[in-house]
Parts: C-alpha cells; structure tokens; sequence
C-alpha cells in the first residue's frame, strides 16, 4: 500500500512509476488524436463495444491457446469491420447495430468465463487496468501505437475532418469516404484495445472522448482542437498519476477524473469558442 502521507511527487522516485509515466504519456496523445475524430464522427459508442468486445477476446485466446493479447486484438478488428459492414447494409440506426453486437460479444465472452472459471482473473485484470505494472515490452507496444497514430494523422486528418464536415463535399474533392472511414474505424480498434492495458476497459473510451470534449470547447477549429486535445489528456496524466500516488486509488480512473476537471474547467469558454466558428 502507498502511504496517504506521502508527498504529492515522491512517486518520481519510483522506478515503476516512471514506466506508468512513460506509459501514459505515450498513450495519451494516442487516444486524443484519435478523440478529436470519435467526437466529429460521434464514434463514442463505437469504441465502447470494441473495448468490451476484450471479454470475448481473452476468452477465446486462452481456451485456444493463444497469447489473449493477440487474440483481442483480431476480434477486436473483426468486430470493428462487422460493424461498419452492417452499418452501411442495413437500415437500422449505427448506435442500433451497436448496441446488438455489443450484446452478443459481452454475452458470448461471459458465457466462455462462466463455464471456465479459471478466466475471471483476468477479466479483472482487463476491467480495471494496471498501468503500474507496465513492462519494457508494454512500453515499446505503445511506443509503435503512437508512432502508428502520427502517421495516420499526417496522412488522414485534413480528409477526415472534410468527411465529418460533408461528405458528399469529400468525394466531390476525390476523397474515398468508405476507404478512410474504414481505416479510422480499424485504427480506433487498435489503439483502443492496447489502451485496455493500460487504463482498463471500463476508463479507455473516456481517455479519447473526455480530453476530445474539452479540447472542442477552447478551440477555434479542427487543428486548434487537436493541440487543446492532446494537451489536456497529457495535463490529466501528469495531474491522475500523481494524485493517484497521494490517495492509493486506480490510476486509470484518477486520470480520468482529472481529465473530466478539466473540462469542467473549460465549459464556461464552450459558447465563445463555438461563436468564434
């Protein structure tokens, strides 16, 4: 246990804590790019239902005898691809079909760990996170995700954000909606679900949508919005880290929770940043 005594940045000293530093700081700038996106194509649910598509993942990793990482991370893509393949075939509403395969993955992966109880470990384990306990290997993983993000970000930022402004103005500039929307949606997936490692199941979808929110709320436009973005998830780090360490609580969520100050915060300039146009 972490003494409530100690002072608010003796984690610097801890070797572990650096590495949950590292962590995070790479992470997070990951999730905001991303955010900015999940925001404009209001992907939010989207990213939820692959988070939790890990339930399934571990599951069928394990009873088959594959590394669970690798194996959520298939399912995690295939679920993604199912989804937009369904969203653009079927008349139903996108939350709609969300929400059915949402159900069916949960259902599915509950039913494998309730029928092997040997599972529940590490279900745990993924609903909650362990930033602490972050490897060499963990680090590098992250290390490729945000390497990963910044190319996409060179290569899709100026054409997605046309697509979430009008997208028959897009494909009137050559832009091949489908094709980066799909690539979004698959990258989502990715940096998701090594998030999970991270901050937990139940915190990663936040870590994209809450930083994404505030940043929406100071800035005057999209590239505007994605410096704010990345800089209050970075803020919310550095602040959930060190609180975390002064009150022994999760990590994932104090990060979360100082991301949500945040943009608490940043309400009362909403209005003015969004008169500004």
């Amino acid at each position: 246990m972490i003494p409530m005594t100690s002072s608010l940045l003796g984690w610097v000293q801890e070797p572990f804590m650096l590495r949950a530093l590292l962590a995070l700081l790479l992470l997070a700038p990951s999730c905001a790019a991303l955010g900015v996106h999940v925001v404009s194509f209001r992907m939010a649910f989207f990213s939820d239902a692959i988070s939790h598509s890990v339930f399934t993942g571990i599951a069928l990793g394990l009873l088959l005898g594959i590394n669970p990482q690798f194996s959520t991370l298939l399912f995690g893509l295939l679920l993604g691809l199912v989804l937009i393949q369904l969203s653009r075939r079927s008349t139903l509403s996108r939350d709609s079909l969300i929400a059915v395969l949402l159900a069916v993955a949960v259902s599915f992966g509950i039913v494998i760990v309730s029928m092997e109880k040997r599972l529940a470990q590490d279900f745990q384990a993924a609903l909650y996170g362990d930033v602490l306990t972050i490897s060499n290997g963990d680090l590098l993983l992250i290390g490729l995700v945000l390497v990963g993000t910044l190319l996409f970000e060179i290569l899709a930022f100026n054409r997605l954000i046309l697509i979430s402004f009008s997208e028959p103005m897009a494909r009137s500039h050559g832009i091949r909606t489908r094709f980066w929307e799909t690539v979004l949606a698959l990258w989502v997936a990715v940096v998701t679900l090594v998030g999970l490692r991270v901050v937990g199941l139940l915190m990663v979808t936040s870590l994209m949508v809450v930083p994404a929110a505030a940043g929406r709320n100071l800035a005057r436009g999209a590239a505007g919005a994605m410096g704010w973005t990345v800089g209050i998830a970075l803020l919310a780090s550095l602040i959930g880290l060190s609180a975390s360490w002064t009150l022994d609580s999760s990590t994932g969520a104090t990060v979360i929770l100082a991301a949500a100050i945040l943009f608490a915060l940043t309400l009362p300039f909403a209005k003015r940043s969004s008169s500004r146009g």
